[in-house]
């Protein structure tokens, strides 16, 4: 398998889902302005929609969207407890979960990305106003627990992905103790230090 990822993306999910149930995987970093990959691919032609993620299978087959690839992943090592069984409530529940989180935060925060060039402070304080009330929720649903569905999985590696976006547009986060003490646990985790330190990010 070749996963193609920028550094600090939301391709860093997969790539921690990848670490923790240790598969073997080649790693090529795509240049998104260019798209071209460090292996010198066309990008364009691995995944047409031009961003990361994207996973190719030892078959050719090529899956893209961060919580897609996740799934995947953990159910070719059901043993490593990344996702519920298919078919359960469990399962459901971490499908909302990967959903909010796509939706919500990923898409919330991706915005200061895609708009930096144009934002305004009223158009920043907006946003972290909308982001803010996500995260309001979030606060509550983490509670005291360690992780977003009991041990560590898939949806706590795509969280922790986007959260960390607020470290590049210093969004302060202060205000939300669960959030703040959730992120600094899960960055602790090796699968998530092996991953940082691949892309670049971490000692």
């Amino acid at each position: 398998m070749k996963l193609y990822y920028y550094p600090g993306a939301c391709s860093m999910a997969p790539h921690i889902v990848l670490n923790e149930a240790k598969l073997k995987f080649d790693l090529d970093q795509v240049d998104l302005a260019a798209k071209r990959t460090a292996a010198g691919e066309d990008y364009a032609a691995v995944n047409p929609k031009g961003y990361v993620p994207a996973l190719k299978l030892d078959d050719g087959t090529v899956l893209t969207e961060s919580g897609v690839i996740c799934s995947y992943i953990a159910d070719l090592r059901p043993r490593r407890g990344l996702a519920p069984k298919p078919r359960t409530p469990e399962r459901y529940k971490l499908m909302e979960w990967m959903n909010f989180i796509a939706s919500e935060i990923h898409k919330s925060l991706g915005a200061f990305f895609a708009f930096k060039q144009v934002m305004t402070p009223e158009w920043r304080e907006a946003q972290l106003g909308y982001l803010g009330r996500r995260f309001d929720y979030l606060e509550r649903a983490l509670g005291s627990q360690q992780h977003l569905m009991g041990e560590f999985g898939i949806a706590d590696a795509y969280l922790f992905t986007v959260l960390n976006w607020t470290h590049f547009h210093q969004i302060d986060v202060s205000r939300w103790p669960n959030i703040k003490a959730y992120m600094a646990r899960i960055a602790a985790r090796p699968s998530v230090k092996k991953a940082m330190k691949a892309e670049g990010l971490g000692k």
